[in-house]
């Protein structure tokens, strides 16, 4: 076979692949990366709310997964739209948005489903885009560099998209005994090389690197996110990309993920950790410094599931009526732990540490 980057890669290779991917240093890597991503799914119970991870890490690694496919939003523009309607927002910040719900709608229906699927596949991908688009009909997909040059030629025709999706399927949900970190890297090359969607096909990639681990019982809840490795090491990564299109250079590639699994594990573990301790010293404050009638743990931890919090959040949460929602968080604001600012007709209410936290 001769890889031609002008043609539809309609030859591309079924799985698993024929090579040996068990190498000594791939399986050496292996061990350290399981060993990081261990400790990362144990600190899952760190936080006393799950939805402080929703709208902490996976909101981060929504803004900078969509950033790699030029999709480029603030986080303030994006804390500020938590809780609110959607219709007024800007199409960037819409799409990073619809990032966060894929992949927790992706989690549940696993969850649910108890495997992974093409047609969850598509789902994620619709929901991305807000689209029903599915997958691609029509041909003329190529990836190409800024300047025109093209790299690579995805396969086309739905039968064959489709062919290769159902070897990919077959592939996530049988065990044959290889490691699964090193299943994850090469599915990924895999989707990523059979590119079904006419876009959105990184960020579902990468939503899929996480939903197999969690598949896989390594992970509990998805909290690993390998979008800030990618992006910080974007030419390497689709340089091993076409590595193995090319030649099957399979072990510089599965080693190159490991390492971001392994980093992303330990970066990931230290900001929850970060996370934990700023609302145990928030909390502390609140506890010493505010009025005993304002004062509750459940209203400290909202400030971490909503960095930018506003009075209905705190009437949703059933912690104080309407006439007094305003009256608790300003006197958050007096002790510092929030800082008022004004959007349009109401008050917005920052937790300043947490979202400095967040945005390193």
């Amino acid at each position: 076979m001769v890889f031609n980057p002008q043609k539809p890669f309609n030859e591309l290779p079924l799985l698993p692949p024929k090579k040996d991917l068990e190498t000594k240093p791939v399986l050496k890597k292996t061990a350290s990366a399981a060993r990081s991503l261990a400790s990362l799914n144990g600190t899952k119970d760190s936080l006393p709310n799950s939805a402080i991870l929703i709208n902490t890490i996976t909101l981060q690694e929504a803004k900078i997964s969509s950033e790699i496919e030029n999709v480029v939003t603030t986080n303030d523009a994006l804390y500020k739209a938590l809780g609110t309607d959607e219709s007024g927002l800007d199409p960037q910040t819409k799409e990073v948005l619809a990032y966060r719900d894929a992949v927790w709608e992706g989690f549940n229906q696993l969850k649910k489903r108890g495997n992974l699927t093409t047609n969850l596949l598509v789902e994620i991908g619709n929901r991305i885009k807000s689209t029903d688009a599915g997958i691609r009909k029509i041909p003329g997909t190529t990836l190409s560099t800024s300047s025109g040059k093209v790299l690579y030629t995805p396969p086309e025709g739905e039968k064959i998209i489709r062919d290769k999706l159902a070897n990919l399927e077959k592939y996530l949900n049988t065990d044959n005994e290889v490691d699964p970190l090193i299943k994850m890297a090469v599915q990924h090359y895999q989707f990523e090389a059979i590119h079904p969607f006419y876009d959105g096909n990184g960020r579902s990639g990468r939503i899929l690197c996480i939903l197999y681990l969690v598949q896989s019982g390594l992970l509990d809840l998805p909290i690993l996110y390998l979008s800030k490795f990618i992006m910080e090491n974007r030419t390497k990564y689709q340089k091993l990309l076409l590595g193995i299109s090319k030649s099957e250079k399979w072990e510089p590639w599965i080693l190159f993920m490991l390492e971001g699994i392994e980093i992303t594990s330990n970066d990931t573990r230290k900001k929850i950790m970060n996370i934990r301790s700023l609302l145990d010293q928030t909390i502390e404050k609140a506890r010493n410094d505010l009025p005993k009638r304002v004062y509750s743990k459940e209203l400290i931890e909202l400030l971490f599931v909503m960095p930018y919090c506003r009075n209905q959040a705190v009437v949703d949460a059933g912690i104080a009526e309407r006439q007094t929602a305003a009256l608790y968080l300003d006197e958050c604001a007096k002790i510092g732990i929030l800082k008022k600012q004004k959007a349009g007709r109401e008050n917005i209410y920052i937790n300043v540490k947490l979202y400095e936290l967040l945005s390193k």
